[in-house]
């Protein structure tokens, strides 16, 4: 059994992006869509394809650490502030399954890192197309569309 949607986004996703200073309606609900499709919502957190709600991989979250966070140590710093403090000095990856809120700023710091300008909050199409860019490369449209529809319905209900 996985995370409410609207509890989701209104003590999780939400609170991470207003701290982050990252938030928008959009980064919400590509947030709520990743998290639907990647595990169901918090059902399955762990398997071979990576930790926690958005299912991010080892070697991505090191890359996301080494390659883009290193570059701007004020954002770096306020990240691995959500961070436990002892937990992540011994095993940095499970704080992607155990710490929510850490796991939604790695999340968000991918789809920066990217580049991405983010479709309307109520495009599951478009979401879907940034979500396969970022999280999964060989990922179906479909499957987040259809995940959007069975975990999340109609955004405003969320939002």
């Amino acid at each position: 059994m996985g995370i409410a949607a609207n509890d989701l986004c209104q003590y999780v996703i939400r609170p991470t992006l207003h701290y982050l200073e990252r938030h928008s309606v959009a980064a919400e609900a590509l947030l709520l869509g990743a998290a639907a499709c990647q595990s169901a919502l918090g059902s399955a957190l762990e398997d071979s394809h990576g930790h926690g709600l958005y299912r991010i991989g080892e070697s991505r979250h090191q890359s996301l650490w080494d390659c883009y966070l290193a570059c701007d140590p004020e954002l770096a710093s306020r990240v691995r502030g959500l961070a436990s403090q002892h937990a992540f000095l011994g095993a940095p990856h499970l704080e992607l399954t155990v710490n929510l809120r850490y796991s939604t700023a790695i999340a968000w710091m991918m789809v920066e890192a990217e580049r991405i300008p983010l479709p309307h909050a109520d495009d599951p199409l478009g979401l879907a197309r940034v979500w396969r860019r970022v999280f999964q490369p060989h990922g179906r449209l479909h499957d987040f569309v259809d995940a959007w529809h069975s975990y999340i319905g109609n955004l405003s209900q969320v939002a």
